[in-house]
């Protein structure tokens, strides 16, 4: 029996065998995949100076004839009977390996049939996305990959199955791995790759049969934003693969259109020297993207609701509570930065992925692009993919600075990759905005950015001098309570600091917790809140600065009563890492 597989050949060549029959069922349980081997001679070119050329996943006509030795079978079992449901665990199991490798990995790829014209031709096409992580250099980059080394018993070879036996003795023995992926809708269809040669030398010896979702056009991922600081209209925005307008029904009967947007590859931002890989290969289709405002709301007060149409379904009945109207007494919410993400299975991931959006305020990194920055921002997505999926309230898209007003809270939202120096558009907005608060309505005040002014990791990751030398006396003119800030991926606090020095020093209350007394205001205190999921930064062995705390935590929980903020900080084991209180009585500074 002959069967066509894809075998890259030699310049470099190492020798593996695998063994296989051929199937291409979808059965009520499992794909099994089609494959064919006897022996595979996987091989590397160039991929750039000293290096190696990227790889194709290959289509039939390049894959080469192999003569079955042995049945060689991968199974992909799926909880559904034919197609995948829009959030899952998938169980991939490679069987039939003869000889297992640490370098044997598992690649999910979407779609199955890309255009590969283009490749990333070097290895700082990865890095200018700011992964620094080994990456394989393939043209169709995976989604996510595993090696098949995490299922332990793999390696152990603890998983036999017997393939030849004679008089009763067995002559030739396999085994094999299972791994689990998870899987969300992203509206494409998906394939398992199984390679060998590791990330270095990727050689490509099966792939799945491809696997659909039950329902592409599904409207999936919504989420609210404020619209101003009334709280009586919300804004709910959703994906789906159906570019009609679709709905959002709500309330009592209540009902808005959608607005309906999307971006083309030809949006994103690039470099003539160095395409960037939303460019490229790093592309994904986003679907399309649905925006609507529920009006007629009531502050403080719950609310139900969905989204989509008759015609590709209707999300789950929702509820939400709106927030506080501005200068009401309370408010709880929760502040993130560096909205990267460690993937639920224990694949690598390469983080610009689909609806993986980095942090609050990442916009326009590419040079030529608008940004104060000359960097690559997120792959390519220089603020496109963020201002459509997360509008907020701003003037204008290229002006993504905004104020809103929350209970007793007035929030200043800046753009750090905008240009903020002074006399700046959005400098003269900051100082515009701060000094006309209110504050026997709203008296306390948080300043919120991505880049941060003070840390304690270097680098890359630095402080820029300039930016603090700029906006640094704007806080402490306009006596900003907190200061919250991103990019750097970690927690830390400082005391009332002011120009690289502290000004006053939190004390501890009867329970032990840091309290900072604003009713004598020195100078804002700030936070790194960049923990909402991506590798976190190591600490320095030294802290300086004034720095009182550090930890590495996924996520920050706020709650103001009263006089005073109490701040809790939690890891991804829910426990409580950090407490610090501020205290600002509503009258004492500002008079009634």
């Amino acid at each position: 029996m002959r069967e066509d597989k894809m075998v890259l050949l030699p310049s470099h060549t190492y020798r593996r065998q695998f063994f296989g029959a051929h199937s291409t069922r979808l059965s009520d349980a499992h794909v099994t995949l089609p494959t064919s081997f006897s022996s595979v001679n996987c091989d590397a070119g160039p991929m750039f100076v000293g290096h190696h050329q990227p790889k194709k996943i290959a289509s039939s006509s390049q894959l080469r004839d192999r003569r079955t030795a042995v049945d060689f079978k991968v199974f992909i079992i799926i909880a559904s009977k034919s197609s995948l449901s829009d959030d899952e665990f998938v169980s991939v199991t490679v069987s039939g390996v003869l000889y297992p490798s640490e370098s044997d990995w598992v690649a999910m790829v979407s779609p199955s049939h890309p255009d590969v014209s283009s490749c990333p031709i070097d290895e700082i096409t990865y890095a200018q996305t700011g992964d620094l992580s080994k990456l394989p250099p393939v043209c169709h980059y995976p989604v996510k990959a595993q090696f098949v080394s995490n299922d332990p018993d793999y390696l152990k070879f603890k998983k036999k199955e017997c393939k030849k036996s004679s008089k009763g003795v067995c002559q030739v023995t396999t085994c094999s791995g299972m791994l689990s992926f998870h899987v969300i809708n992203i509206r494409t269809d998906i394939e398992f790759v199984f390679f060998a040669g590791g990330f270095e030398l990727p050689c490509i010896l099966n792939r799945s049969k491809v696997g659909t979702f039950a329902n592409p056009n599904k409207p999936l991922y919504g989420h609210l934003s404020s619209v101003d600081s009334t709280a009586t209209s919300m804004r709910l925005t959703w994906v789906s693969g159906d570019k009609e307008p679709q709905q959002v029904q709500y309330g009592d009967g209540k009902s808005q259109a959608s607005e309906v947007t999307t971006f083309s590859q030809d949006k994103m931002c690039s470099s003539r020297a160095l395409p960037s890989p939303a460019k490229d290969f790093g592309w994904h289709d986003p679907g399309y993207i649905h925006s609507a405002v529920m009006t007629g709301l009531q502050p403080s007060s719950t609310f139900s609701y969905r989204y989509g149409s008759d015609s590709v379904g209707w999300s789950n009945q929702i509820q939400f509570r709106t927030p506080p109207a501005g200068g009401s007494d309370e408010l709880k919410f929760l502040a993130f930065g560096d909205m990267g993400k460690a993937p639920r299975d224990a694949s690598v991931e390469h983080y610009i992925q689909i609806m993986n959006l980095l942090c609050m305020e990442i916009f326009r990194d590419y040079a030529d692009s608008g940004s104060v920055y000359v960097t690559p921002d997120s792959g390519g997505e220089c603020g496109v993919a963020y201002a459509i999926y997360f509008p907020m309230p701003t003037e204008a898209k290229d002006k993504p600075w905004y104020t809103i007003e929350q209970a007793s809270v007035h929030f200043t939202v800046m753009s750090t990759e905008h240009d903020w120096t002074e006399n700046s558009e959005q400098y003269e907005w900051m100082k515009k905005d701060m000094a006309s608060i209110d504050r026997s309505n709203t008296p306390w005040l948080i300043f919120t950015g991505h880049r941060s002014m003070y840390s304690s990791v270097g680098g890359l990751l630095g402080i820029d001098d300039h930016f603090v030398e700029a906006i640094e006396p704007l806080l402490l003119a306009n006596e900003v309570d907190l200061a919250l800030f991103g990019h750097v991926h970690n927690y830390e606090r400082t005391c009332a600091v002011y120009q690289k020095e502290c000004k006053a020093m939190p004390v501890k209350d009867e329970n032990g917790i840091d309290t900072y007394n604003n009713n004598n205001y020195s100078a804002p205190v700030q936070a790194v809140i960049g923990v909402a999921g991506f590798t976190l930064d190591s600490f320095p062995s030294r802290v300086r600065l004034g720095w009182l705390k550090g930890a590495g935590c996924n996520g920050e929980e706020e709650e103001g009563e009263g006089e005073g903020d109490v701040t809790r900080h939690r890891d991804t084991h829910d426990q409580n890492l950090d407490f610090f209180e501020m205290r600002r009585p509503f009258f004492s500074v500002f008079g009634s």
